[in-house]
């Protein structure tokens, strides 16, 4: 059965790329129809939700610096009007980042990660373990210092996802809740279905390789274990602040939430592989309750694992794959981040505008002649 053409635009994929570009695009006008068999689901569901260009920041990823930050600057405001739009919260948390150090070789990792900042002209606060407990009393007697990061900001994802949905809805998005199966200029095969419309954006994660042959061997899925930990009225409160770092070489994040914290996240090159491991539990509550000695008292309420669409550069995709196809994928650890600023360049792209300059470099032409 083949669908009439009454989209402008069909989005593949109903993570938070995909609905945040299905949600701005109707926004500005266009018809969209968003297919996915289970929209804010995946690894989106699974997030820690941190929006962290600068401490995440790596020598040699200075355009993923730049990517980030320039997403980062446009969040307040993507917030404020997610939050209007949906008549619900957005989510965002705006009290800033800690990256902590426990041993020596930790903490040299911290100082050259300030010396690399410092060169881009970025600057952090070096902080002594006493003024870390000053701001978060409950990181424990290991933490021997670290950096404080106050413009690193997080999301609650969930919060996030309930809103993007609210909001698609509310302006008037179409979900299709069927699985893709490929792509071509101006149709998606979907389920016993052909969806046409104008143009197709191929937000789907790892999922994408599989609809376009243009996206071959460009993803790969990253695979990442998390826990949701419950603050038991017994134990110390969940910290304000995220709070991340290496543990004897390992990183770990502390994500505050509501109810507890976010812990996470392993890091596997295990291929479509969601299990979670006892093993992965273990070095995550070993590696938190060593900056967190508190944790040991909460509730361990979920544990779970989401796949992340890594590209060989870590940048991800965004651009035009040829006439009538888009994508914006391959975010790895960055898709709620990265989000409103990958909305914005598929809203230029499609209305004949020039993109954001920092998306410019995450063009999927890049790897032409590859």
């Amino acid at each position: 059965m083949t669908r009439e053409q009454h989209h402008d635009v069909a989005v593949v994929g109903g993570g938070v790329i995909g609905l945040s570009c299905a949600w701005r695009l109707a926004a500005a006008g266009a018809r969209v129809c968003l297919v996915d068999p289970e929209p804010a689901s995946g690894a989106s569901r699974m997030a820690g939700g941190m929006l962290a260009p600068v401490a995440e920041a790596w020598p040699g990823e200075e355009a993923l610096l730049e990517l980030g930050s320039a997403s980062l600057r446009r969040w307040p405001g993507f917030a404020a009007e997610l939050s209007a739009t949906a008549g619900e919260p957005s989510g965002l948390h705006e009290h800033g980042t800690l990256v902590v150090g426990v041993d020596s070789a930790d903490r040299e990792q911290l100082g050259a990660l300030a010396e690399h900042l410092a060169s881009l002209g970025r600057t952090v606060t070096r902080r002594t373990s006493r003024e870390l407990r000053r701001v978060e009393p409950a990181l424990g007697p290991a933490v021997h210092g670290g950096l404080e990061v106050p413009g690193d900001l997080s999301t609650d994802n969930r919060t996030t996802l309930r809103a993007l949905l609210r909001a698609c809805t509310a302006t008037g998005v179409e979900f299709r809740a069927v699985e893709a199966r490929r792509v071509r200029p101006g149709e998606v095969e979907a389920g016993q279905d052909t969806v046409r419309c104008g143009t197709v954006v191929i937000a789907a994660g790892t999922h994408s390789p599989g609809l376009h042959p243009g996206l071959d061997g460009l993803i790969r899925p990253v695979k990442g274990e998390i826990l949701r930990l419950r603050a038991r009225s017994t134990a110390l409160p969940p910290p304000r602040r995220t709070v991340r770092g290496p543990v004897h070489g390992r990183q770990v994040y502390l994500v505050p939430r509501p109810d507890g914290v976010v812990v996470g996240a392993t890091q596997y090159e295990s291929g479509v592989d969601t299990t979670v491991t006892v093993g992965g539990v273990r070095d995550l509550i070993t590696d938190a309750e060593r900056v967190m000695p508190a944790l040991g008292e909460y509730e361990l309420g979920e544990t779970g694992a989401g796949l992340r669409p890594a590209t060989p550069d870590n940048l991800p995709l965004i651009g035009r794959l040829e006439p009538g196809v888009l994508v914006a994928t391959g975010h790895h650890r960055n898709g709620f981040l990265q989000a409103p600023i990958t909305a914005e360049a598929v809203e230029a792209l499609l209305s004949d505008r020039r993109p954001p300059a920092e998306t410019v470099p995450a063009d999927p032409t890049r790897w032409k002649g590859r």
